[in-house]
Formats: C-alpha cells, structure tokens, sequence
C-alpha cells in the first residue's frame, strides 16, 4: 500500500484543480492531484469561453495541462477515486480505491457536479451533443436556429429570457403545467414565444443531434437545440459534509474568501462551492487559492525557526 507525505492533496483534476495544483508546484509545494479521468464536461465535443482555447475539446485541454504539468517533479497526478478522506487536526488522510494513502498538510476539493438529468426519453442521447444548460458555453453556436427551453421550476421567467437572447426563434416546453405566473405567460407571448404544457413524450435525434420534440398528445415540433433549466446537479462527492462543511440551500458548499472552509486547512473551489464558474472562473479560483494558501504556508513555516 503506497503511502505519500506531502504539503496539499487536491481531489478533482479540472481547470480548478490544475490551476491550483500549477501555481503550488511552482511555489515549491509538494502535491498529489487525484482524479478519475471523468469530468462533467466528457459528454461535450468542445469548451468555449476560456480565453486562447475557445472551441478546444475538453479532453485536449486536460492534456496540455497535464503535459505542461510534468515538468514539475513535485507534483504528482495520479488517476484513481478518493474513498475516504479523515481530518487529524494536524494532517488530512486520503484513502484512494487502488490503495494509496495520502497525508497532507492542506487539502483541496475540487470536484465539482454531477448531471442527473430528468427522465425524458431521448435526452441522455443529446445532452451535451445538441441539448445544454449553459447559453455562455454553447448559445453563440446555436444562434437564430429554432431553440426549445425545456424545464419547469419557479424562476422559468429568468431563464426564458436569456436564451430569447441567442435566439428569437423559440419554444418553451415546461413537461406539465408551467409555473409562471399569469403576468408571466403573457410576457412571453408578447415576444412571440410559445409555450407548451403538454408532456414531453420522447425527443428524437440522429447521432444525437436533436430534431424534434415529440409530445404525449401527438404534436412534434422541429427543433434544431435545446436548453435545458435545470440538469438536477448535485455534488460529485459528499466528503466535504462528512469532514464538517455545510451545504447551503443552493445544493453549493459554504466557503469563505479564496476557497476557505469552516474546517481549518480544507479549501473548496469551482462549481463545488459556487454551482456555476466556467472554465475561465474555476481556472482563476484554484489560481487565487493556490497563491493564498502557499502564503499560508510561509507564514507556517516560518514561524516554526
């Protein structure tokens, strides 16, 4: 059973955690990043909105960082699953699914969200490929095409309105009676959107690239994409919760400036702690924390002479 000494462990292997894993190398730190080599975003064929790699695959964005990465001898990246991780108040003990052991000073989570998407036949086929959540990753290469909102939930107004923003050309399909207010409802026919209440039925795609949507009374509409409200993201690990961390009403773990938690030496970065960051927004929070805490460090350390 291997087992490792060194200053930070960071659980998650996305921009957060590499950016922050980046700038701890460079700060002479030693670290351990752990990942299982299955991002959130695996199910889509390009990123967008990260400044220099606009439309990069996002596997192909991993492997530029892990390849810049390997020059840094004091960072280790290991692909496997954290299991277990137990705060002795002077350290943090990491048990990985292979068996490694990992003891650290400091320790980071990174790891985001995880989809559980709603039971509609035909949407795990599209997501990612044709249906999204997010209009800034994805809204400008669907532009003026003929776009659906699909969902249901009380802030439906919000959302309606910014992807009419992309596209004109829109329907909103709530699967059941909506929940808009009656003010609301006309609103949105005023801008000459749509509204179906009736249930979805089945979405049709080739290769899952949307065509239409199929709905329980007979009607099919032609749709070229879709957004989706509300993807039902939850937490990739409850860890955090176990160690002492709080969840807030959002479903996002309450951390304090530069990724600090309740719990003296636990960080939590990205969409762990924020639901939303992108890729540009998770990149410069493992940035901010990875510089904040390495000061943390030289004030440790050197009190200790």
């Amino acid at each position: 059973m291997e087992h490792q000494t060194v200053d930070v462990t960071i659980v998650g292997g996305g921009p957060g955690g590499l950016s922050a894993a980046l700038v701890l190398g460079r700060s002479c730190r030693s670290v351990v990043l752990i990942d299982s080599g299955h991002p959130r975003n695996e199910v889509t064929y390009e990123s967008h909105g990260f400044l220099t790699r606009d439309g990069i695959k996002p596997f192909e964005l991993r492997e530029i960082a892990l390849k810049q990465m390997m020059k840094y001898e004091n960072v280790t990246i290991v692909n496997d699953l954290v299991e277990d991780v137990e705060n002795e108040k002077t350290h943090f003990t990491t048990t990985t699914q292979i068996g490694r052991i990992i003891s650290s000073r400091k320790i980071i989570f990174a790891t985001g969200l995880k989809e559980h998407l709603p039971s509609i036949p035909g949407l795990e086929k599209t997501y990612g490929k044709s249906i999204f959540s997010c209009p800034y990753c994805d809204g400008w290469e669907h532009r003026d095409l003929p776009l659906a909102v699909i969902g249901n939930q009380k802030d439906l107004i919000h959302y309606i309105r910014l992807i009419y923003n992309w596209s004109k050309d829109l329907v909103v399909a709530t699967n059941g009676p909506a929940k808009l207010k009656e003010k609301e409802k006309e609103e949105i026919a005023q801008h000459g959107i749509r509204l179906v209440q009736t249930e979805i039925e089945k979405l049709n795609s080739t290769n899952g690239f949307l065509k239409e949507i199929m709905f329980t009374d007979g009607e099919t509409l032609n749709r070229k994409a879709a957004f989706i409200v509300n993807t039902g993201a939850e937490q990739a690990t409850m860890l955090p919760r176990k160690l002492g961390v709080s969840l807030g009403d959002n479903g996002a773990f309450e951390t304090k400036d530069h990724g600090k938690t309740s719990v003296d030496g636990l960080y939590i970065i990205g969409d762990a702690a924020k639901r939303f960051t992108g890729l540009m927004g998770a990149a410069a929070e493992g940035y901010e924390t990875g510089v904040n805490m390495n000061h943390e460090f030289v004030e440790e350390d050197w009190l200790r002479k």
